[in-house]
């Protein structure tokens, strides 16, 4: 991905409020990392040019890197309304992968199609410890397909969800970068200095930075 798209993917979060920074009242992740910043993609469903933006970055990402795949995935609940979109554009198939299988009717975890013996290129909005990603990558491959790719509108770079995803024989793509977000930010006048560091500072070791904030 280059940087000017990059940059464009970036804005395009910001125009959407899709990204929000909150240094002096940091949150909680639900795998319990303090954070000063949060995201919530799902807000580009109702800014339909910033979504446009994001929709166009997936296509562009995945003819340059010339992914190769014969289906969709996006993984309940963030990933799918993207997936839809990006199946939509591409004239491709497309099907969701649940957080666990359903209760009641056929108790399927994999819903719209059969996926048995099809490359899948994994959608996701979000990749934090990549435990969401690496449940639908097993719930695919255990219903027969082949996933390599995992194409998401932004990670948070961990270290630790890095690891997994090599261990797990998967190559992550994303259309933009925390990096080029707070560049972006501080353009628009929405971070100054102090706020800008306290944000690299979390991003360097997060751990830390939330043991110290506790």
């Amino acid at each position: 991905m280059n940087a000017v798209m990059q940059r464009a993917i970036a804005n395009a979060l910001l125009d959407s409020g899709a990204v929000g920074f909150s240094p002096e009242k940091p949150i909680t992740f639900k795998s319990g990392i303090r954070s000063p910043i949060y995201v919530d993609n799902r807000r580009l469903s109702y800014h339909p040019r910033a979504w446009r933006v994001v929709v166009e970055g997936f296509v562009s990402t995945i003819d340059t890197r010339a992914l190769d795949y014969d289906a969709l995935a996006g993984v309940a609940l963030g990933g799918v309304a993207h997936c839809a979109a990006l199946a939509y554009t591409v004239g491709k198939p497309a099907v969701i992968v649940r957080k666990e299988s359903k209760r009641h009717g056929r108790g399927k975890r994999i819903e719209g199609g059969e996926v048995k013996g099809l490359r899948l290129l994994l959608i996701e909005d979000l990749v934090t410890t990549g435990g969401s990603s690496l449940s639908g990558v097993a719930a695919l491959r255990e219903a027969g397909a082949t996933v390599a790719d995992v194409c998401a509108i932004v990670s948070y770079g961990f270290a630790a969800a890095a690891a997994a995803f090599a261990q797990a024989g998967l190559r992550l793509h994303t259309l933009t970068n925390f990096e080029t977000i707070l560049q972006e930010s501080q353009a628009r006048g929405r971070l100054d200095a102090a706020q800008l560091a306290i944000l690299r500072d979390w991003f360097a070791d997060p751990y830390q930075w939330g043991r110290e904030q506790a």
